[in-house]
């Protein structure tokens, strides 16, 4: 993998080896260098980011500080003040918000340092990063692959070692599926774990901002950062009091019930996927942990919920883009038309697609027939999951059902795109903690393993992954598009 980890900066840093400023120089130098090609960032701020190391290095950040000195990306629906923020799309072209997001705040708080806002598809929905209305971001392991989604930019940039770190967000795999596809780790925290403060809304149930690393334990140390009641969001969590996710890290997994899903569909799963998947399993099970089998029955009707919940609650969050208050507007001669043209002109195909499912299942007549009865099935969903960690710690599973795919190939096909979230959909809808661990490679491009648990039970997903990552022995392939070693 390329680049330079979280922690192997912050020693460096904290040993007076290196100032924040080396790092950051670095970053935007690999950023100049490959996102030509890669087009990982919708906007990069040189000044600001050397401005603000420099402030760290003299001083400015505490020498304890959890991220002092850190180069990191944000994707482009975490608001930033004064920065422009688009959420990849026409109707925010030109957005620059009055706020920054809580977890934006936080990482500055901790010392960190933002170079850039990364890609991502149009308000989150995608699977590719196609439906962004600027570019179209590369896979750093072939150009002509699709890096994942929402969070593709993200995801990418850190694959190929532009910045340590980067945070996305995950509605219904948009983390976890393109660190998959590009072969980072990416960690979706509980719901209400993380503040969705400052996060722009698609399904406001369902979203949860997460970070992509390099290890489990960079994760932990950005968690560490990011995580933490906001009075701001009603959303979140309280009572889950102060939690060093790094520590008991590397006890290994000796002992911890894995937990293998009986009935998994399997219909469209690569082989050669399904192969990496078993032998991770395999290896987790050599070292001391206990294989169980568990069952999630309702899991099969995961996407066609998530599918009538997710654009519901996006026709109602998207409501506010209007043409009046903020945002694109277009020229008209009356209201009505305004709304109209605005909309039109501002969204892409699949956002609008989203809206217009949405409307339909929440309005009246059909409202009962279709979102109310994936609310009631979202509830099953959740109480599979309680009975299967009744007799396990930690849930084993692929990522994705194939490795990345082609530019173009499911652009045409939404409902074939909608099912490459097979496996990372359930979580969302019950609010469960997640992760994606690279677990192999198949025709030179990465496998990941998920590995779920147990809601606020963050530590024992980072605790297998991390052990998992000491005992994998397969041939690491360096990207196509990365920086050198």
């Amino acid at each position: 993998m390329s680049g330079k980890t979280v922690k192997e900066i912050l020693t460096s840093i904290r040993q007076g080896e290196t100032k924040s400023r080396d790092w950051v120089q670095q970053s935007l130098s690999a950023i100049e260098q490959i996102d030509g090609e890669l087009k990982s960032f919708l906007l990069v701020d040189p000044e600001a980011a050397l401005q603000t190391a420099a402030r760290i290095d003299n001083g400015q950040a505490s020498e304890r500080a959890l991220l002092r000195g850190v180069p990191y990306a944000l994707k482009d629906n975490i608001v930033t003040k004064g920065v422009r923020t688009t959420a990849a799309s026409r109707i925010l072209e030109n957005y620059i918000p009055p706020y920054s997001a809580t977890s934006a705040q936080k990482l500055e708080a901790a010392g960190g340092v933002m170079v850039g806002k990364t890609n991502m598809d149009e308000f989150a929905m995608g699977s590719s990063t196609e439906t962004s209305a600027f570019q179209k971001t590369a896979n750093p392991y072939g150009k002509e692959y699709v890096p994942g989604g929402s969070s593709g930019g993200s995801a990418a940039a850190v694959a190929a070692g532009l910045v340590p770190f980067a945070l996305g967000s995950d509605t219904g795999g948009s983390i976890r599926q393109p660190a998959a596809f590009c072969g980072c780790f990416g960690l979706k925290p509980t719901y209400g774990r993380v503040s969705r403060y400052g996060l722009i809304a698609f399904a406001s149930s369902l979203d949860q901002i997460g970070p992509f690393t390099r290890t489990a334990e960079d994760a932990a140390i950005v968690l560490n950062a990011i995580c933490g009641h906001d009075p701001m969001d009603s959303t979140s969590a309280r009572g889950q009091g102060e939690i060093d996710f790094t520590a008991g890290i590397d006890v290994g997994v000796k002992g911890m019930r894995i937990g293998i899903v009986r009935n998994l569909p399997e219909e469209g799963l690569d082989p050669a996927i399904k192969a990496a998947v078993e032998e991770a399993i395999r290896t987790l099970e050599q070292a001391g942990a206990q294989v169980v089998e568990v069952e999630l029955p309702h899991m099969e009707y995961a996407v066609a919920t998530y599918y009538l919940i997710a654009p519901a609650e996006a026709s109602s969050n998207l409501a506010r883009f209007d043409g009046v208050r903020y945002g694109r507007r277009a020229e008209a001669s009356g209201v009505i038309d305004m709304f109209e043209r605005s909309r039109s002109e501002g969204f892409g195909m699949e956002v609008k697609r989203r809206i217009i499912i949405g409307t339909y299942a929440l309005s009246s007549g059909y409202y009962d027939a279709y979102y109310k009865r994936a609310q009631q099935m979202r509830t099953l969903i959740r109480q599979d999951y309680d009975r299967a960690f009744a007799h396990c710690d930690v849930i084993l599973m692929p990522t994705t059902p194939t490795t990345a795919f082609k530019f173009g190939e499911k652009a045409d096909n939404p409902l074939q795109m909608y099912l490459n979230d097979i496996y990372t959909i359930p979580a969302n809808l019950a609010g469960l903690p997640g992760a994606s661990v690279p677990c192999g490679f198949a025709g030179g491009l990465p496998i990941g393993l998920q590995i779920l648990a147990k809601p606020f039970d963050e530590k024992s997903i980072l605790r297998v992954a991390h052990a998992y990552e000491q005992l994998r022995s397969f041939a690491w392939q360096r990207p196509v598009l990365g920086v050198a070693e």
